[in-house]
């Protein structure tokens, strides 16, 4: 099926959430390796250029997830859940929305406000095929700072949430057992 049901996600919902999560969790991983673990200046070189990359394509996801929310309606939450269960799943996933922009977004601001940047006249570009644009020239490193605040704030935030949201459809498959995992699986 390809539109959402009343009981189930549509194919490109699922394609869209799995793609999105892997891309997610690899963005995560690869932002705090080459941040912390890589002293080797090229290298990190290389891995940033990586990670600005695989930022656009999450970004891009991002904008396809949302426009085929607002046109596709969510499944029904399952039976049997308390209005605080819905009213923290609601929470939960407009967090996670809020945060696959944010975080793709300020990446974007911190590396084009950054004055190596112009210094050295570093682009962002997307695999090397074509270049973002740059709002800022020149950088500034209170800029630079801001959006590496937001940046660092958006990777906790959404690492908690990750986090929150895998035991949650957990506690739906083992414990409550009503299908919710399933759903987003197969789309039943």
């Amino acid at each position: 099926m390809i539109f959402n049901t009343k009981t189930g996600w549509g194919l490109p919902a699922r394609v869209l959430h799995w793609a999105m999560a892997v891309l997610i969790l690899f963005m995560l991983g690869l932002g705090a390796y080459m941040a912390n673990f890589v002293d080797d200046i090229y290298q990190q070189f290389e891995l940033f250029q990586l990670h600005k990359s695989w930022g656009f394509v999450a970004f891009a996801l991002a904008v396809l997830r949302i426009l085929w929310r607002l046109i596709n309606p969510a499944p029904a939450m399952p039976e049997g859940m308390s209005r605080p269960e819905r009213v923290f799943a609601k929470a939960g996933h407009l967090a996670l929305y809020v945060l696959i922009v944010v975080m793709p977004l300020s990446g974007w601001l911190m590396s084009s406000a950054s004055t190596l940047q112009d210094t050295y006249g570093i682009k962002n570009m997307v695999f090397g095929l074509f270049e973002l644009p740059d709002p800022f020239v020149p950088g500034g490193e209170d800029l630079e700072k801001l959006f590496a605040t937001i940046h660092f704030l958006s990777a906790i935030a959404m690492t908690g949430l990750i986090v929150l949201h895998a035991a949650a459809a957990l506690r739906h498959q083992l414990v409550q057992r009503d299908g919710l995992l399933r759903r987003m699986i197969v789309g039943k």
